[in-house]
């Protein structure tokens, strides 16, 4: 949750995400701190190329949990709720990643310790997953499954 507060902050968007709006803020912050602006000795430079970074993870992240975003990939979700299971999970942070059979893996936020350890101790862990985890926390497609695709 507070990946998401700090790059929500840094973006200024205050509610639901608008993408075309996202779009225009980060490419005004990109050409504000775009590395190549500095000189290497302009102390700057190394701000700048951090800066830089940090707002290319942050619009990437925000664009994978807008509303838009889910809409547009809700068929797929839903098929995979429907007809997979569990393989594996890690919990940290109050960030729940679950990998499914199909290969597929995403991060569930703002799952409190109390309910990581009913998901764990569950008798079936997929139904209390759907029930209490994946269909009611904000979720994304992990960036390590996209890197993998």
């Amino acid at each position: 949750m507070k990946r998401i507060t700090q790059y929500k902050k840094l973006f200024n968007v205050e509610s639901a995400i608008d993408l075309a709006e996202l779009k225009k803020t980060y490419r005004s912050l990109v050409k504000e701190w775009h590395p190549d602006k500095f000189q290497e000795q302009d102390e700057k430079a190394l701000e700048a190329e951090e800066k830089s970074r940090e707002i290319t993870q942050g619009y990437e992240f925000l664009i994978s949990i807008a509303p838009a975003t889910k809409e547009n990939n809700l068929v797929e979700y839903d098929h995979i709720l429907d007809t997979c299971g569990v393989v594996d999970f890690n919990w940290k942070n109050q960030v729940l990643e679950v990998e499914f059979t199909n290969g597929s893996t995403y991060e569930y936020f703002g799952v409190s310790k109390p309910l990581y350890i009913k998901f764990v101790n569950a008798d079936k862990q997929f139904r209390f997953g759907k029930r209490k985890i994946f269909t009611t926390c904000l979720y994304r497609k992990s960036k390590r499954d996209l890197e993998t695709a």
